[in-house]
């Protein structure tokens, strides 16, 4: 997919952010959104009316616009089969059960093509090509690194654990939907438990309940904690501490674990990375963590470094590259080596919201371009 001038593109797609509360409907055209969003109800216990309201949202952006929609496209929860764009059972959207073909619907009624996917393909999509990763080639250029990154690995750190892969201009989705789903991966200190349950909002609800020796309770968030872990409220102070730490460690293990798989650069979104100072020592903690073989002896866990790109020294030294020349025996030609890999984790700067509205945006113009 060539980005270059998508910012040029006059093509407009109609997007839809939907949770479990709410579906926010707007659109896009040249990377910006066009019209102010439209906020509606879920109704995620009753399907006829959520499925009123989707097209009702579509219509209302529809009608503000000058010109007839190229696509229509969105993130959508999961599991589902996404290609076909067929909803399957949603835990916070009950009403989605056995089967739902959202995306033919939308199709038939709107005239147009529809491309659903979930949050984490499109946040890692967007900020593959209009975000992070941009950004930091940018700044190797700047720094004369030749190097430049094509691959890129999403997290999405929230109510749930999400991801995405992109692997240069493509977003990998896998043969049922399912290229990315690092939720149901096991979860790092108890095999019985999912990664989820240790890397989500409810997870650090849980520790700090259970080392403040309190009551379970979902209705502390994990802003209100992580101001008790820094005394600007009142509570479980070290309780708090240990939460984001149990946060950190887990997302390390699952960091590392990915990494061994797919080469790229970590990024990471969601409203848990405003929390980034209390959980991300733990987090590099764990990725640098080394193997012990059966005798004790330590071996690196991954091939290559990881470095924090959110320190600015850091992110210098990364940059800063390491390439020299070597000789080609027989002939004398010389040629580039970096002996030494390097790979990194960041935040977005863009927001999860933004980066994945415009992974959706640049997907469904990157599919159009495809017929």
């Amino acid at each position: 997919m060539n980005t270059e001038h998508d910012g040029q593109d006059k093509r407009t797609i109609l997007t839809l952010d939907a949770g479990g509360t709410n579906f926010v409907f707007s659109a896009m055209q040249g990377h910006q959104e066009v019209v102010s969003p439209i906020r509606k109800p879920a109704f995620a216990d009753d399907l006829d009316r959520s499925l009123e309201t989707v097209i009702k949202g579509f219509e209302e952006v529809k009608g503000l616009l000058s010109e007839k929609p190229a696509a229509i496209s969105f993130a959508f929860p999961g599991p589902a089969d996404y290609q076909k764009g067929i909803i399957g059972d949603l835990p916070n959207l009950k009403a989605f059960k056995g089967g739902v073909p959202l995306g033919p619907m939308l199709e038939d009624h709107f005239g147009c093509p529809v491309f659903i996917n979930n949050d984490g393909n499109l946040f890692a999509y967007g900020e593959a090509i209009a975000g992070y990763l941009p950004w930091l080639n940018e700044q190797l250029k700047q720094a004369g690194n030749p190097t430049r990154y094509a691959n890129l690995i999403g997290f999405t750190l929230g109510t749930g654990f999400g991801s995405g892969f992109v692997m240069g201009d493509t977003m990998f989705l896998g043969q049922h939907s399912g290229g990315a789903e690092i939720h149901n991966t096991l979860n790092a200190f108890d095999p019985s438990l999912n990664a989820e349950e240790g890397v989500s909002t409810r997870a650090i609800q849980y520790v700090y309940a259970e080392k403040a020796r309190l009551p379970y309770s979902g209705s502390l968030m994990p802003e209100e904690i992580y101001n008790i872990a820094r005394g600007k409220a009142e509570g479980a102070q070290d309780a708090a501490l240990e939460s984001f730490r149990s946060f950190g460690r887990s997302l390390g293990n699952s960091i590392a674990n990915t990494l061994s798989l797919f080469d790229g650069i970590v990024v990471l979104g969601g409203g848990i990375t405003a929390a980034w100072d209390l959980f991300a020592p733990f987090m590099f903690e764990e990725i640098d963590r080394p193997y012990l073989d059966l005798w004790g002896n330590p071996s690196p866990r991954l091939s290559y470094k990881v470095y924090n790109l959110e320190d600015e020294g850091l992110m210098k030294k990364f940059a800063g590259g390491t390439e020299k020349e070597l000789v080609v025996p027989g002939s004398g030609r010389k040629v580039l080596y970096d002996g030494y890999p390097r790979t990194g984790v960041a935040r977005s700067r863009l927001g999860a919201s933004k980066a994945t509205a415009l992974g959706a945006y640049a997907f469904a113009l990157h599919q159009l371009d495809e017929v």
